[in-house]
């Protein structure tokens, strides 16, 4: 029986390609100085290939906090500091323009009416978090945000799902963690949590599904799979 929600963020309630690539174009050619040579180099140390305008599967920001990525870039960037470069990450971040995986206020309204209660768990800055939730109309959709940055730690160590169960007072076995990466469906099931995986990422199913009890091709299916009472169907069409 399924009492409570906990989402992943990018890939997961927004599409990650359709939103983050051509932010990250703009960005790295802002930090380059409009140096191509520099901005391809810079996109290389984060898996991002310049050229084609596309994350490859093992990007460190799929999955990555604001701070792994500032480390990864760093070597490059002579007179920045590590605690400035994350700050301007987190702060570029916040404004991307992000595409929903589906249409998000229905979708949630839809849930919510069957008395689940929800959650955002992300590896991206809580700042960020807040800030895309709210350009998207959904922020006053969940009663717990976090980010890598709030204190819990990040995934896929499970300190933020164990901070989401105790914020709703729903024992984990009882939540459904979703999300479009390894990182998301560890963090789950090291809390305890029921996992299902999404296809809205970089992820494939075959990736996915051996650390999963369903697979999706978005969230948009979910509910297909919430039986009476919100019990969670692993069997049937995705």
């Amino acid at each position: 029986m399924i009492a409570a929600i906990l989402f992943d963020k990018d890939g997961t309630l927004f599409d990650f390609n359709v939103s983050w690539s051509a932010w990250a174009q703009d960005f790295l050619a802002t930090l380059s100085g409009g140096d191509d040579g520099l901005a391809g180099r810079l996109g290389a140390r984060i898996g991002f290939d310049w050229q084609a305008g596309r994350f490859r599967p093992d990007s460190c920001v799929i999955a990555g906090t604001d701070a792994e990525a500032a480390r990864a870039l760093l070597p490059l960037l002579s007179g920045m500091t590590l605690n400035d470069l994350t700050t301007r990450i987190s702060r570029a971040a916040a404004k991307a323009p992000m595409a929903e995986a589906v249409p998000l206020v229905p979708f949630l309204d839809d849930l919510a009416a069957r008395g689940l209660r929800f959650g955002v768990a992300t590896n991206d800055s809580e700042y960020a978090a807040r800030a895309h939730l709210r350009t998207a109309g959904i922020h006053d959709r969940f009663d717990f945000i976090v980010g890598a940055d709030s204190g819990y730690g990040g995934k896929p160590a499970p300190g933020m799902c164990l901070a989401f169960a105790l914020a709703v007072d729903v024992a984990p076995q009882n939540i459904l963690m979703v999300g479009d990466s390894l990182h998301d469906l560890h963090a789950g099931r090291a809390a305890g949590m029921r996992t299902a995986a999404v296809l809205t990422g970089m992820a494939g199913a075959a990736v996915l599904a051996p650390h999963a009890d369903l697979v999706l091709p978005d969230i948009g299916a979910l509910a297909r799979h919430l039986g009476p009472g919100n019990r969670l169907n692993t069997t049937g069409p995705a």
